[in-house]
């Protein structure tokens, strides 16, 4: 057991400052434990988001000594415990109260994406024949737990506030899920060029860094996106052929 200091974000709306709290860090505890701690002991109306303490619901998303983290999946013993441990709410998004913030648009954006549109059945008892390897194919964009960390770390979102004009890489990854679906047989291309922003992404790779849970958003996610978005409006090449194709 070690006595450990930690400054953690109090205020609300665009106002506030750090609070600095000393608390007991035993073996195997993770930063929600701490601020749990300190909320049951010190600090009463301490406001944290969390759910199931295990990483996978996205609710305790975090600035950790200024890295976006999941405070249930930072170990206290992977941090320099000597230093005060800074925690400050995510800073895209509005500022609630103290460690809370509202993603409330995130749910918005999200509905900017066309849903998913199947394909008539392939046989007369109304179901369909796919191939293991095509469901396969976007059950990586699947595990998202929606922590928003990416959206968080983004750029566009953080520094350019286009929130209007750019839906986030945790929505592409969403379009990159239906877009891969062996049955859907939507056309999204230009809706991710024209209502969502693809083209503002630089492709950093910030997002990627983030994810707890892995996901090669801007590889499997946002390139073959844009790649998409390119074949159909700037490949010379490609409107020729349908330029063709459709005279023929």
């Amino acid at each position: 057991m070690a006595l450990a200091k930690f400054r953690i974000w109090r205020g609300q709306g665009k106002t506030g400052a750090f609070a600095e709290h000393s608390t007991d860090v035993t073996e195997g505890m993770v930063v929600l434990d701490a601020v749990l701690q300190i909320q049951a002991e010190k600090a009463n109306d301490l406001a944290v988001r969390w759910n199931c303490k295990a990483g996978k619901c996205g609710s305790c998303s975090a600035e950790i000594n200024g890295k976006p983290r999941l405070m249930c999946m930072t170990r206290c013993s992977d941090i320099d415990m000597t230093q005060p441990v800074t925690i400050e709410p995510m800073k895209t998004f509005p500022l609630i109260k103290d460690l809370v913030t509202d993603v409330s648009w995130n749910y918005e954006a999200k509905k900017r994406v066309k849903p998913f549109k199947p394909r008539p059945p392939d046989n007369p008892d109304g179901t369909w024949t796919v191939m293991q390897e095509d469901i396969d194919r976007g059950q990586e964009f699947r595990k998202c737990i929606e922590c928003f960390l990416c959206q968080n770390v983004c750029h566009v979102l953080r520094e350019h506030d286009k929130f209007d004009e750019f839906i986030g890489p945790r929505m592409f990854i969403h379009s990159a899920y239906l877009e891969n679906h062996p049955l859907d047989v939507e056309d999204r291309r230009s809706d991710l060029k024209e209502r969502q922003g693809i083209g503002y992404c630089n492709i950093t790779k910030c997002c990627t860094v983030v994810c707890p849970e892995g996901i090669k958003i801007t590889d499997n996610g946002i390139i073959p996106l844009k790649e998409r978005v390119v074949d159909l409006y700037y490949d010379p090449i490609l409107k020729l052929f349908r330029k063709a194709f459709k005279k023929g």
